[in-house]
């Protein structure tokens, strides 16, 4: 009789994988966000003077990923064009969904007090799906986008919409929507995600026209290397997260056989492309003073300040 799997690596309890290669995730309804609204109405009241209404669109089919759609309202009528907001959730690239109410939360006062379209996509969480699935997620949200705004500039948006039609969010294609005004924020592995978007799409994302990136936000982005930052070797933990929690992400979203040098993982590791040769958009990247990532942000901001990249760098001191 054989024996029982065995739990080898346990992220929280929210993941885990077994030794026989089986995989257990909690129903996001185990976990404890505190007080978060729900996410069951399409339409909730921010503020008093905003409601911001939101759907969920396929915008992968093959991979069925889907995102989340913000767009507010004001009883005193805007007449501007709303910018978009990319908003790429965080969990080491093993956890987290738009549908989380922790992301969900965080989106609607990310609409109500920018004035912003917010769009949050899924990716593919390792190690179901290693790196780089996530990244090449990314990408293709953001040319989704892209599509969205070709069907608006074909004229009348509406014409043969389909309402069966997943890919196709009417809270974009009608006018309202400025395509040139675009940002990307990226929290934790969604910050590394936006690292590597901005890389690839380079400035004023040409590729995506009529779409313009214009910027990047960076939330405590999620690097990695085999040299440990004081802050990561010293610092104490915080209250959620340590350097093993940290070790596990990596070990179970990297590619197989390989370490935190990776580039995906390290971006001035010996085998990453040169930074200096790459042209950015202005990116701000924020961390908290007491982040076990904190030495690793700082150090990424330095270096690329250094290439003569246009960064802004803000420590919120004492923060986690």
């Amino acid at each position: 009789m054989g024996s029982l799997a065995e739990v080898v690596e346990d992220c929280f309890g929210v993941l885990q994988l077994y030794s026989d290669g089986s995989i257990y995730r909690a129903n996001v309804s185990d976990i404890d966000f505190g007080e978060f609204n729900n996410n069951k109405s399409s339409q909730e009241i921010v503020g008093e003077d905003c409601i911001v209404e939101w759907e969920d669109c396929l915008f992968d089919e093959k991979n069925q990923l889907n995102l989340r759609v913000y767009k507010p309202s004001y009883k005193n009528s805007m007449s501007k064009k709303l910018p978009v907001l990319y908003y790429i959730h965080g969990g080491g690239f093993c956890l987290g969904s738009r549908t989380w109410p922790n992301c969900h939360n965080c989106c609607l006062r990310l609409s109500s007090q920018l004035q912003a379209l917010v769009i949050a996509p899924d990716y593919r969480l390792a190690p179901e799906h290693k790196l780089p699935a996530a990244i090449e997620d990314g990408l293709n949200a953001i040319k989704w986008l892209q599509l969205q705004a070709k069907r608006r500039e074909e004229g009348n948006p509406r014409k043969d919409y389909n309402q069966n039609d997943q890919n196709t969010c009417i809270k974009l294609v009608e006018d309202g929507v400025d395509f040139e005004k675009v940002f990307i924020i990226g929290d934790s592995s969604g910050g590394n995600i936006a690292h590597h978007l901005a890389v690839r799409l380079g400035p004023g994302s040409p590729e995506l026209s009529p779409v313009q990136v214009c910027g990047y936000v960076l939330l405590a982005p999620f690097f990695g290397g085999s040299l440990r930052t004081v802050s990561e070797a010293n610092g104490p933990p915080e209250p959620v997260l340590t350097l093993d929690s940290l070790d596990r992400f990596w070990r179970l979203s990297l590619p197989k056989g390989e370490d935190r040098d990776h580039p995906i993982a390290n971006p001035f590791g010996p085998s990453s492309p040169n930074l200096e040769l790459v042209s950015l958009d202005p990116m701000l990247i924020i961390v908290g003073g007491k982040e076990i990532m904190k030495d690793r942000v700082e150090d990424y901001a330095k270096r690329l300040k250094e290439l003569g990249k246009d960064i802004t760098y803000v420590e919120f001191e004492g923060q986690h």
